[in-house]
């Protein structure tokens, strides 16, 4: 609270303006910055509200900096995240960071201490990776990863910069497998209580070709798969923990010298959640003797203990248009695609009924407001909504729910699950439909430098 310069007696988060003095304190850590990662919602408004004119989308970026002493977008109320090298820590800081470590911060620039020295011109104001030169503030109870050696520092930023939102999507899909089988029966259980044998997990995800998008979809069928292989497992945080820079081991020996695709080659390798259980992943073999797998756009099947093919979760992309609906395709992450308007209720409900159906988590991550209500209507009776947008109106939403007496769990994405950063980096290297929809946006809006 000592950088907070007005108003007085609130948290960073929350302050008009912060002190990015760089004289770090006991317990900070100053950051030299590389580049901003600017928040999907808050780059979207910046650019329609200036007519796509790139040098005003930077001269504003610059304002809000300046006048605030962070990047923290006074109409959306979103920022972003960084990537930089450590200059400096303090003798006291509990982040286990030193002084050259290149690392990525996994918490919001809305609450970052952040001077910006070169005035931005190395951005052309069109894209929402920003190359920069300046210095960022750390706090004591701050998140933040140190790179890893294996992958681009442009597609790592691009994938912690939504690393929640897969993390979060694993834990309620698991919470919602364990809840219908009666937690511990398995996925064998059966139709009992709406059992997966009689009807999968139906998971749509708003906005399924973007970053999160396409994480959320990847998480929910690894969700369907640990499940598979571990359904007594406690559900309560399903996030598993790996290192990072430390590739699985592949067939032959060799180590990969680069992101490894799960359904190119067998691979093993063992991963804990934050509860500490351990547990193996093969792509051939389940702890139950059955085995997995894992088909293209037309679904991904589960064998579980019993012998018995069981769908635990079907996925649902919802996408603007075709070109996104294409782009999707080829990625095998969705069961099925739907091309609909999100902030269209009535639409979508309808599309989804053609899909199989109303879902029952549904996942937003598309980036402009006014898609609260069609996510309530697009979820059936008891399902659950998790909200990553930071276009969302929480007030519209939860109104808007009351007002349609729809019974649903509405969630907000806070961006921080325990093991969120390694969980996000393992799905990149493990699933090449998401790695390909990454570098192909980064090839598209990046700035030069991306090393496939």
């Amino acid at each position: 609270m000592h950088r907070v310069l007005a108003p007085a007696g609130v948290l960073p988060q929350a302050a008009d303006r912060l002190d990015p003095d760089p004289v770090i304190g006991a317990d900070e850590v100053r950051i030299r910055v590389e580049r901003l990662n600017l928040d999907a919602a808050s780059f979207h408004q910046l650019r329609s509200e200036h007519g796509g004119d790139g040098g005003k989308v930077r001269a504003a970026v610059l304002d809000i900096v300046r006048s605030r002493g962070k990047m923290h977008n006074p109409v959306t109320g979103s920022g972003g995240m960084l990537i930089g090298t450590v200059d400096a820590a303090g003798p006291a800081s509990p982040l286990g960071l030193r002084p050259g470590d290149r690392v990525a911060t996994l918490v919001s620039l809305t609450l970052t201490p952040l001077h910006i020295a070169d005035d931005l011109t190395r951005w052309d104001g069109l894209s929402e990776q920003v190359p920069c030169d300046g210095h960022a503030i750390l706090f004591a109870r701050s998140i933040a990863a140190v790179l890893p050696a294996d992958l681009d520092p442009q597609l790592s930023l691009a994938v912690l910069d939504v690393c929640g939102a897969p993390a979060l999507v694993a834990r309620v899909v698991t919470q919602a497998l364990h809840a219908r089988t009666g937690s511990a029966a398995g996925p064998a259980a059966g139709p009992a209580a709406g059992g997966l044998a009689a009807r999968p997990l139906t998971v749509a995800v708003l906005g399924a070709a973007g970053k999160s998008g396409s994480l959320s979809l990847a998480a929910a069928h690894d969700a369907a798969r640990t499940f598979t292989h571990n359904p007594t497992a406690g559900a309560t945080n399903t996030t598993r923990q790996a290192t990072p820079s430390v590739l699985p081991a592949v067939s032959g020996g060799a180590a990969p010298t680069g992101p490894s695709d799960a359904a190119s080659a067998t691979a093993t390798a063992t991963t804990s959640d934050a509860a500490g259980v351990a547990a193996s992943e093969t792509g051939a073999h389940s702890p139950a003797g059955g085995h997995t797998t894992v088909a293209g756009n037309g679904g991904r099947s589960y064998t579980g203990g019993g012998g018995q093919p069981a769908a635990l979760v079907r996925t649902v992309g919802v996408v603007r248009d075709a070109a996104e609906r294409d782009r999707l395709a080829g990625t095998g992450l969705a069961d099925a695609i739907v091309i609909a308007d999100a902030r269209d209720a009535v639409g979508l409900a309808a599309a989804l009924d053609g899909a199989g159906g109303a879902a029952d988590v549904t996942v937003v991550c598309v980036d402009v407001p006014g898609c609260e209500h069609a996510a309530v209507l697009a979820t059936a009776a008891g399902g659950t909504v998790v909200f990553f947008s930071m276009a969302t109106s929480f007030p519209a939403a939860a109104l808007g729910a009351e007002g349609l007496a729809a019974d649903v769990t509405m969630l907000i994405g806070n961006g921080y699950v325990p093991g969120h950063a390694d969980y996000a980096l393992r799905l990149l290297r493990s699933d090449s439909g998401v790695r390909n929809l990454f570098q192909a946006r980064l090839r598209a809006e990046a700035p030069p430098g991306l090393a496939d």
